[in-house]
């Protein structure tokens, strides 16, 4: 039970890294538009879900433990994978729209958030 964050964070880590380094250049590279369009619009609600819970539970377990760094670093997780998920729908529309801008500037933001979490969880696994 003591392992069990620094597990979950190691989770996280795993999920980020697939979906950057296996799934999303498979996508690009074989899956045509728009139905890669459709693929990503599907899979990156999912994504940031799956941090924020692999998050939460390792906030729960933490707090149990009185782990209190690890506390605010599964908090973190689950709070910037949650703002992720919350600006999928305005990155999409300003796609949709034709947006380029603000397209860039919302996948911008939700790319630094990803590397933000990817930080953080790397961080438990190195403490």
């Amino acid at each position: 039970m003591q392992d069990l964050p620094v597990l979950l964070s190691g989770a996280v880590v795993g999920v980020i890294l697939f979906q950057t380094a296996v799934i999303a250049p498979v996508v690009f590279t074989v899956i045509p538009q728009p139905h890669s369009a459709t693929f990503l619009r599907r899979i990156f609600p999912r994504f940031f879900l799956l941090i924020a819970l692999l998050g939460l539970l390792g906030n729960g377990v933490s707090v149990l433990l009185g782990e209190s760094a690890q506390v605010a670093l599964t908090g973190a997780t689950v709070l910037l994978a949650l703002i992720a998920y919350g600006l999928i729908p305005a990155t999409n529309k300003s796609r949709d729209d034709g947006d380029d801008r603000r397209f860039k500037q919302l996948h911008t933001a939700s790319v630094l958030l990803t590397l933000v979490v990817l930080g953080l969880n790397l961080s438990a696994l190195v403490a």
